[in-house]
Parts: C-alpha cells; sequence; structure tokens
C-alpha cells in the first residue's frame, strides 16, 4: 500500500482496489485483485471478490491463500475494514452535503465533525495496515 500525502506532507487516508500477495511453498509469489463493495438498498450487505479461484474462507484454489497464512488472514482483513471505513466516510460526506442542502447546516456540520474522525482514524488503520505488511 502506497501512502498519498496533500501538499503540506500530510498524510492522505485513501481506498480503492488493492492486491493482496501471497506466496507458495515452492517459493513463488504473486499477487491478485481483491475488491470490495457494499450496497444500501434494503439491506445492509458486503460482497467481495477475488481475481483467482477461491474465497476469503478457503483462499485460492492452488495454493495455501489467506486462509492458511495468519499474517495474509490479518492484512487481508485489515485492508479490507480500512476500504469499509473510508466507504463509509465517504456516505457520511455526501450526506452531510445533502443535509446542508436540505436546510440543516449545523446537523451537516456534525457529520462533516464526525467524518473528520473517521478519517483520524483510518489514517491510524492505514498505518497499522503498512506496518503489518512489514512485520513492524
Amino acid at each position: 500500500m502506497h501512502l498519498l500525502k496533500d501538499e503540506n506532507g500530510n498524510i492522505i487516508p485513501h481506498g480503492a482496489e488493492h492486491t493482496h500477495e501471497h506466496s507458495h511453498e515452492d517459493g513463488h509469489t504473486h499477487t491478485h485483485p481483491h475488491t470490495h463493495e457494499h450496497g444500501h438498498e434494503d439491506d445492509h450487505h458486503h460482497d467481495h471478490e477475488h481475481g483467482c479461484e477461491g474465497s476469503c474462507d478457503t483462499g485460492c484454489s492452488g495454493c495455501s491463500g489467506a486462509a492458511q497464512d495468519p499474517k495474509a488472514q490479518l492484512t487481508a482483513l485489515l485492508g479490507y475494514m480500512l476500504n469499509h471505513n473510508e466507504s463509509h466516510a465517504r456516505e457520511l460526506d455526501e450526506m452531510a452535503g445533502k443535509i446542508a442542502e436540505a436546510g440543516m447546516p449545523e446537523a451537516a456540520e456534525q457529520i462533516r465533525k464526525g467524518v473528520a474522525e473517521f478519517q483520524k482514524g483510518n489514517l491510524y488503520l492505514s498505518l497499522a495496515l503498512s506496518m503489518v505488511k512489514e512485520d513492524k
């Protein structure tokens, strides 16, 4: 994961499609895309898919996958949770805009303050994820 910085050098939390790296017993390492999406129509659900055969529970077919590697499991879960939180922060920010447009600027300001706290927490999660990946 790379870190983005603003013009003042502050780290900007971000989320996007990302890849997970895993190795076979023979030392062959490869990555595969891992995306997360969720909807809020009638229910709250989260779907995700891997770019190769398998699932989060079983790992990729033909290799040990994350299910057999605790660090890979933790890395994948922390990455998922970070992306999940970043997604909710974006949704709440959009909601604040709509609430402000509906004539409730004070409520919108409170939501924006909450979003700022989400982003602060996400920064810590992002740094932790980088550290886990680097075994720190």
